[in-house]
């Protein structure tokens, strides 16, 4: 019997999700004796013609992590789609647009700017920007060749908002027995309906943070605090301590790996079913435990104001995926010709 074909590549993303599949560990020999890898470039000596030539619909799973950045990304994206019977968006970055996703609050001029020229750790007197074109001296081939970088897209996407995606898998990255959990729903061929999030909880992250049991019926704050303020206590629910813990309002599956660890949920595993936007899921809940009167207004906003980054805070993993999508403002976007915000 053939084995089931699967392909995994990235888009803009930071590794990590490569490495949560490596973290398999011996769990690994058990996914290569079941499937045949026929794309996988961060690993395997794999080419975009090798793609090319395989019968549509001949891939079983594409694996795609990172957002949609580069016009190389929604190429090769839309190559798996054409050449995969599912596809699965891998991690936050693929599944709502992750960190990255929070460079739509700028346009690609502020971006490289920053990137290049202001980050205070950048070296680089003679402010050189990356060009689209480059002619290089190649001592081995005894000749100069002309290298070009991809375009770069007006704002990045989410996968499902350049292909059609089957399922998600959260997380940032996803934990070793999350992409496990869903290896194992693939493998089994018991599927849930499309659309749906796969290896991960349907709960809140609460339900399983040991801390839950110290979280009262009603929390009510006077104060909101930042990790570097104090040592929380470790026995001791983080948000009735003042910390923007995310938990009640993020999907569970990691094992609460944040609050063990003495440091509130970011939210990487994103919404749980049937919510419409996460930040402002989040934004609703920390403004729900506020204890403030309409006629407290202005002690209130000194609070709010001790979180410099509101946007970076509700919408960490979310932006792109998003009501906001990132700043208001219009540019042209080469996806499908059409006018986006960005």
């Amino acid at each position: 019997m053939e084995k089931p074909k699967v392909a995994w590549y990235w888009c803009a993303s930071c590794g990590g999700c490569e490495e949560s599949f490596v973290d398999l560990a011996e769990r690994l020999l058990t996914v290569f004796e079941k499937v045949d890898v026929v794309f996988m470039p961060v690993a395997m000596d794999f080419k975009k013609e090798d793609v090319e030539k395989l019968p549509d619909g001949s891939i079983t799973v594409s694996f795609i992590n990172g957002g949609v950045r580069l016009e190389e990304h929604e190429e090769m994206v839309k190559l798996l789609r054409r050449k995969s019977q599912i596809v699965i968006a891998y991690g936050s970055c693929s599944s709502w647009g992750g960190i990255p996703g929070l460079a739509n609050l700028y346009n690609i001029d502020e971006v490289l700017a920053r990137k290049y020229l202001e980050v205070p750790s950048v070296d680089n007197p003679n402010k050189i920007l990356p060009a689209k074109r480059i002619k290089v001296k190649i001592p081995e081939l005894q000749r100069e060749v002309e290298l070009e970088l991809s375009d770069i897209l007006p704002k990045l996407l989410p996968l499902d908002k350049v292909i059609d995606v089957e399922y998600y898998i959260p997380g940032c990255p996803p934990t070793p027995d999350v992409a496990w959990n869903a290896l194992q729903a693939l493998l089994s061929g018991n599927l849930p309906p499309k659309g749906s999030v796969i290896g991960a909880s349907s709960r809140s992250l609460c339900d399983e943070c040991p801390l839950n049991d110290t979280k009262p019926e009603e929390i009510l704050l006077k104060d909101l605090k930042r990790p570097y303020e104090f040592i929380p206590d470790p026995e001791k629910c983080l948000l009735v301590q003042g910390l923007i813990c995310l938990g009640p309002v993020t999907r569970g599956g990691c094992g609460a790996l944040c609050p063990k660890a003495n440091m509130p949920c970011t939210g990487c595993f994103g919404p749980l079913d049937n919510v419409a936007d996460y930040g402002g899921k989040a934004l609703s809940f920390i403004a729900s435990i506020m204890d403030y009167s309409p006629m407290e207004e202005e002690e209130l906003n000194k609070v709010y104001d001790k979180i410099p980054d509101w946007v970076g805070t509700l919408y960490r993993y979310y932006l792109a995926a998003s009501k906001l999508g990132g700043r208001v403002g219009l540019a042209k976007s080469k996806l499908k010709g059409e006018v986006a915000e960005v």
